[in-house]
């Protein structure tokens, strides 16, 4: 049976990430939906180098499986900014904070994006990434966003 880890909690924002009202706070909820809803969203900030959000998910059981495993991430640019930016989802285990970010499982990237349509990015991980998560009740999706 399919298991989907949901972002649950906001675990580290020092690159001033906003949801699409401005707002800095439970902002993992905008993007913690079953069915994308692209009314609500996170938002990096204008001009990024290098800004950091992360976002815990929910637990979800070991399926003892070293295939089904997939990361999505979608993504848009601002109309209003009209800036090309460049964006990385990465899977941690063990996040702490960026002097400790666990182990990185998998990452995805998705580059020169000035499109405002949304577009879904997915990867799959490997049998070697996948089996390297130990502890499915401590996984975190990081999102790196620049403008190169």
């Amino acid at each position: 049976m399919p298991q989907y880890g949901r972002p649950s909690a906001d675990t580290n924002n020092p690159g001033a990430f906003t949801d699409q009202a401005g707002g800095s706070t439970n902002i993992y909820m905008t993007i913690d939906e079953a069915t994308p809803d692209d009314a609500d969203y996170i938002r990096s900030p204008q001009s990024p180098s290098s800004a950091v959000y992360v976002t815990k998910l929910s637990a979800v059981t070991d399926p003892q499986l070293s295939t089904g495993h997939t990361l999505r991430m979608r993504t848009s640019a601002d109309l209003n900014n009209q800036e090309t930016l460049d964006f990385t989802q990465q899977l941690r285990q063990g996040y702490v904070n960026e002097g400790s970010p666990g182990t990185l499982i998998a990452a995805q990237s998705r580059t020169g994006v000035n499109s405002t349509t949304w577009t879904t990015s997915t990867y799959n991980l490997s049998g070697a990434e996948a089996d390297a998560i130990t502890d499915y009740a401590d996984l975190y999706l990081r999102f790196v966003v620049n403008k190169p």
